[in-house]
């Protein structure tokens, strides 16, 4: 049981903040401000996730208080007996809420998101393979209301994708998509195949927070190798003739990033000094855990490309993450951006570890 006491104590903060983002200073530091508004968000989160369970808490002991009481009167004790049955059957999900939200926010979780997929195994098949999934996530996206910015695209002869790259832009992009780096692997009939044969494909995942303003990068100018060259098309009037498609790379790191979406050769730079500031970030914090010799935030999986995390069996309609032990029948509706019941589960998964992880830190530090 969570001690109402301890809530008490962490939301005293809550009317410190609310002072703070009133006061004239505020808006002077834009950093400071956004993080005010970040810890002001997770603060009434957790106030409303309180009240919702001590006032079941409270409302179980007082119907209990009716039901025991001998002289009381019989129609309300039924009434009391029928609210204590209905309050505790909603507790424990309240008070998993309540774990959760008294969890230390991720500072990550409101970013957009930067997305990498490139064709595995399986030649063709695993190309189109990776064009299915840029649909699904594009569908996702246009169901919660994000906007999905191509950056670069290497297109299959038979469809699909060899490699593509994107970001999603919206609040909690990055926290929802986050777990699905990894190795998915598709089991389906390809429709080159005559025979009707099932064949096992794969595509990899990669997905990066991206940086922002707040974010302490320093990139070198004299760091930088930029090439620029002419972008491929469709042919016809589609053609691009001129030089307008951008590669950077990094000296230091090797890391290489290109756009070729966008008609402007300005704006395929600023995409790319985008995607390269978020490739920096995540490398930058992959080295500090190291250094620190701590585990990765997201525990679900270390989001690497050779892990394989997903099944997609079509002849089945059947998805199965292999990180939750979780499978579900309804891959053609996932396929169409409906992903909303798999990422809750994979949300739910990792905050129930970090949850435990917490515990276990505090009762360490207790002994």
């Amino acid at each position: 049981m969570i001690e109402k006491t301890q809530v008490e104590k962490i939301l005293v903060r809550l009317q410190e903040v609310e002072t703070l983002l009133s006061g004239p200073e505020a808006a002077s530091d834009q950093k400071k401000y956004r993080a005010l508004v970040r810890e002001h968000s997770s603060l009434r989160k957790l106030e409303a996730c309180a009240k919702k369970y001590f006032t079941l808490v409270d409302s179980i002991e007082e119907a209990k208080a009716i039901v025991s009481d001998p002289d009381g009167d019989e129609e309300l004790k039924e009434l009391a007996m029928a609210e204590l049955a209905e309050n505790e059957e909603a507790v424990p999900a309240a008070e998993k809420a309540l774990s959760f939200a008294l969890l230390p926010p991720d500072p990550d979780e409101r970013r957009n998101a930067m997305v990498e997929i490139r064709a595995g195994t399986g030649g063709d098949e695993a190309a189109i393979f990776a064009g299915d999934l840029y649909r699904m996530y594009c569908r996702y996206a246009e169901i919660r209301g994000w906007k999905v910015n191509l950056l670069d695209a290497s297109q299959s002869e038979l469809g699909g994708y060899k490699e593509i790259v994107f970001n999603v832009e919206g609040e909690g992009a990055y926290a929802a998509l986050r777990y699905e780096g990894g190795g998915h692997r598709v089991q389906r009939v390809p429709e080159t195949e005559s025979q009707g044969r099932v064949h096992t494909s794969a595509a990899t995942v990669a997905v990066f927070p991206e940086a922002d303003d707040d974010d302490e990068l320093e990139i070198k100018p004299e760091d930088l190798r930029i090439d620029f060259y002419r972008a491929g098309g469709a042919g016809g009037q589609h053609v691009n003739k001129t030089d307008s498609a951008v590669r950077i790379t990094h000296l230091p790191t090797g890391i290489v990033v290109q756009s070729q979406d966008e008609r402007s050769q300005h704006h395929n730079k600023d995409k790319c000094m985008a995607a390269l500031r978020s490739r920096l970030l995540e490398n930058a914090r992959i080295q500090e855990e190291q250094r620190m010799g701590s585990a990765r935030k997201v525990m679900i999986g270390s989001g690497d490309r050779s892990e394989r995390i997903r099944t997609y069996n079509f002849p089945q309609n059947r998805l199965t993450d292999h990180r939750i032990n979780l499978t579900l029948y309804s891959l053609d509706r996932i396929m169409e951006g409906l992903m909303e019941e798999l990422i809750t589960a994979l949300v739910e998964s990792n905050a129930e570890l970090r949850l435990k992880a917490e515990l276990g830190r505090v009762a360490g530090e207790t002994n």
